[in-house]
């Protein structure tokens, strides 16, 4: 996917992709290295450079990123008096081997920009000022980690996120909303503003309800920042995409910023791309005085001020109009002319006179996203089952007095461990009474958990990202004689932020028989045989070499603790796939032997609904038939329900008013000043379809006062009854079409009172021989 990606990111205006470096990605286990497939960071790089951009490079090692461990792999949690991210020696070899091996590894390749590659810009460490008052150690720490980084000789400079004190001549950068405001900048005065992480909304956690950001706030966010002496902004995320497989951090969604310009699957989420795309235009019209002029502010109090850039004897002039109230709009009169100023924006002027972007106007189309169940979906519908067995003690290898720590036992080579135990009781120690039932307390240190008492399962329990610890309390029936209790304890990814992450425990802590008429039953200092991973996990079930391998028998619902198995034709067409498990509980998927990550959608938001129910399926990963799906479930689901789907944005829209500035593409630079390059400087709305289609349907067009978003428009008072006439005629058939703002083109009452003089449309595209 990633030359399509990298070319959408080009086409929407940037000229720098960052990424992080993964040490656990890239050394799984000391001394073995891994640059291959996913993990191929030099071909990753050359990508961008193919495309004739830049790359920043943040080689971390610790990268927080709601990546599984921060990007530190396991075994550096096993290193003799080890102390992640402080003065500590082994520490501080294990970092300095791994920067040097990947500046190495770099130079070998030629792809820093002082080889005329692209790599213009190095990261050292991660946010450490967030953690840096738990360390007494931590000052020292950081003037080495950059000392040391700067010792590398890359030829490019280097970078601290977040970190107020960075030494000598790294530079200090900023990441957040809005650090156009909230920046100091950098310490030094000869060091460059840079703002290396853009939050273009908020990644989620399971359990979270969905989060936004407008792109009218992030190009606010953008121009800001520009206007007062910025020099690089990096999105995070412009794409964000899926954490396939275990890759996620503590309790992180598998679905990642899909928030961003560029969705889950690589579409471009409209008008966040293309609104940032004109941004990028009408900022780079100023590129000149940006570069060369001479800064100055002109205040016209209450919140409104100009922003200018000149450069007096080649006539340039750039001025950036704003209104920081976030509740009132105003004019302005600037140089001899007044300029409407909506609440929280910004007029960018190239010339000091008109204005080619505002960023609360918003000329860019919208799209709406829609999930389609495939047709090819129906054929040969037909799941299969294994069921694990809950493991006894005595079929345990790994035995010891109390239940041990998780990560410890699992070293992060699954999410899940076993712990059995058993115990005796008398026919005297159970309760005469119905209305009393034993029960079992388990303090889980976190994050999830099953249990089984007798075979039988009795129930689940997890925690939060907050606060993942928990007490798990279910009633349970017993015999006289022996009872058998096996917990199946998990991690759902390891944590990825905040001091001592070496120290954090995870797993079964305490567990108690409550309800026995001789009192409670501690079980906590039995012994505990312990089993990692699940069976089909060793044995790799998901592997087509392998599956069969396996005793299948026919499928029940509600299973706990199964594996579930189809094969399936992987749908006609380009556009993205996914799957749709609203009908399962939790556990993983895999596609082909990959897996498309965790899911939980038994884990409802504060909105009553699961945080995510659909799950990419990359179509790298699919053949054209046969496609083998091996779904490991825990709780208990209905595979049956299960389905494929096509991920489409196929329902584009327009909301243009007469009162926005025309295209910004309706002007560029020439000698040095700008110039229109179209007849008519008027605002208009473009409808585009992508890929090989075209525009179907005109499902709802108005001019007048239409109100709603797209896929949810409605008319207004003033509406122009043959506006959708008109756009039809405009627009059918044809894959891109360029309609007129203005009353007259539509038929409308300009002087209806009420009026906004928009013009909104809601079009279908589809393939150019596909059937309705």
């Amino acid at each position: 996917m990633w030359p399509d990606i990298i070319k959408k990111s080009k086409e929407g205006g940037l000229n720098v992709i960052q990424t992080y470096v993964f040490w656990n990605g890239h050394e799984p286990q000391y001394g073995k290295f891994n640059y291959e497939g996913r993990y191929d960071l030099v071909k990753f790089i050359k990508l961008v450079q193919k495309q004739g951009m830049y790359v920043t490079l943040r080689l971390g090692p610790f990268i927080q990123a709601e990546w599984n461990h921060g990007g530190l792999p396991y075994w550096l949690r096993e290193v003799a008096n080890i102390t992640f991210r402080t003065d500590n020696k082994p520490f501080k070899d294990h970092m300095k081997r791994f920067a040097t091996m990947i500046v190495k590894k770099m130079k070998d390749e030629k792809l820093f920009a002082s080889q005329g590659g692209p790599i213009i810009l190095a990261q050292i460490e991660n946010e450490y000022n967030n953690v840096a008052r738990a360390f007494e150690g931590g000052a020292r720490y950081i003037k080495w980690a950059g000392n040391m980084a700067v010792g590398l000789d890359t030829g490019v400079p280097w970078v601290m996120c977040k970190q107020n004190d960075p030494p000598g001549e790294v530079i200090n950068a900023c990441n957040g909303r809005n650090c156009g405001d909230t920046f100091q900048g950098p310490d030094d005065r000869t060091k460059p503003s840079l703002w290396t992480e853009n939050w273009t909304a908020q990644y989620r956690v399971f359990g979270d309800p969905p989060s936004q950001r407008s792109a009218e706030d992030i190009a606010y966010s953008v121009a800001r920042f520009f206007s007062k002496n910025g020099t690089l902004v990096n999105y995070y995320m412009y794409h964000g995409g899926t954490n396939f497989g275990r890759t996620g951090a503590a309790f992180v969604m598998t679905r990642y910023y899909d928030e961003a310009p560029l969705d889950e699957y690589g579409l471009p989420k409209e008008p966040k791309w293309g609104h940032l795309r004109d941004l990028h235009y009408a900022l780079k019209l100023c590129s000149k005085a940006l570069l060369k002029g001479s800064p100055s502010v002109q205040s016209f109090g209450s919140g409104f001020e100009a922003r200018l850039y000149e450069i007096p004897e080649d006539n340039v002039c750039v001025a950036f109009l704003t209104n920081t109230n976030a509740r009132r709009d105003g004019t302005v009169k600037f140089r001899g002319t007044e300029y409407f100023l909506p609440r929280r924006s910004i007029s960018i002027l190239p010339d000091c006179k008109t204005v080619v972007y505002n960023n609360q106007m918003v000329n860019s189309q919208h799209n709406a996203r829609t999930f389609n169940p495939a047709k090819e979906d129906s054929k040969n519908n037909k799941w299969q089952m294994y069921v694990e067995q809950p493991p006894s003690v005595r079929d345990t290898s790994i035995k010891a007095k109390g239940p041990q720590e998780l990560v410890n036992m699992t070293k992060d080579t699954t999410d899940y461990l076993w712990y059995a135990t058993s115990f005796n009781l008398e026919k005297d120690d159970l309760s005469m009474r119905h209305d009393i039932r034993p029960v079992l307390q388990v303090s889980h240190l976190g994050h999830a958990m099953h249990a089984f008492v007798n075979g039988k399962y009795i129930g689940s329990g997890h925690g939060t990202k907050i606060e993942k610890s928990f007490v798990f309390q279910k009633p349970m029936d017993l015999q006289a004689g022996t009872n058998d209790v096996a917990i199946l304890g998990m991690t759902v990814g390891l944590p990825d932020s905040g001091a001592y992450l070496e120290h954090r425990l995870s797993g079964v802590h305490t567990v108690v028989v409550q309800g026995l008429n001789a009192g409670s039953l501690d079980l906590s200092q039995n012994v505990w045989g312990h089993k990692v991973a699940m069976e089909g996990e060793r044995k790799a079930i998901y592997d087509e070499k392998k599956v069969d391998s396996f005793k299948w028998e026919d499928p029940k619902s509600d299973s706990p603790i199964t594996w579930y198995k189809r094969y399936f034709d992987a749908p006609n067409g380009k556009d993205p796939v996914a799957v749709d498990l609203k009908s399962m509980g939790k556990g993983q998927v895999w596609v082909n032997g990959e897996s498309i990550g965790r899911y939980w959608v038994s884990y409802l938001s504060p909105l009553g609904k699961p945080s995510q129910s659909i799950y990419h399926v990359p179509r790298s990963f699919l053949k054209s038939k046969d496609n083998l799906m091996v779904v490991f479930e825990e709780r208990g689901g209905k595979p049956e329900d299960i389905l494929i789907m096509t991920v489409k944005r196929d329902n584009i829209c327009s909301f243009v008013s007469e009162s926005n500035p025309p295209q910004v593409r309706s002007w560029a630079i020439k000698n040095s000043q700008i110039q229109s390059v179209v007849n008519d400087l008027k605002p208009d709305a473009t409808l585009t379809c992508t890929g090989d289609k075209v525009i179907r349907s005109i499902v709802f067009a108005s001019f007048g006062n239409p109100s709603g978003v797209c896929g949810n428009f409605t008319v207004g008072s003033c509406h122009a009854r043959q506006a959708k006439s008109v756009v039809e005629q405009a627009c059918l058939g044809k894959a891109s079409c360029v309609l007129p703002v203005s009353a007259a083109t539509y038929g409308a009452d300009a002087g209806c009172e009420g009026t906004t003089a928009t013009l909104a449309v809601q079009a279908k595209c589809a393939r150019a021989s596909q059937k309705d």
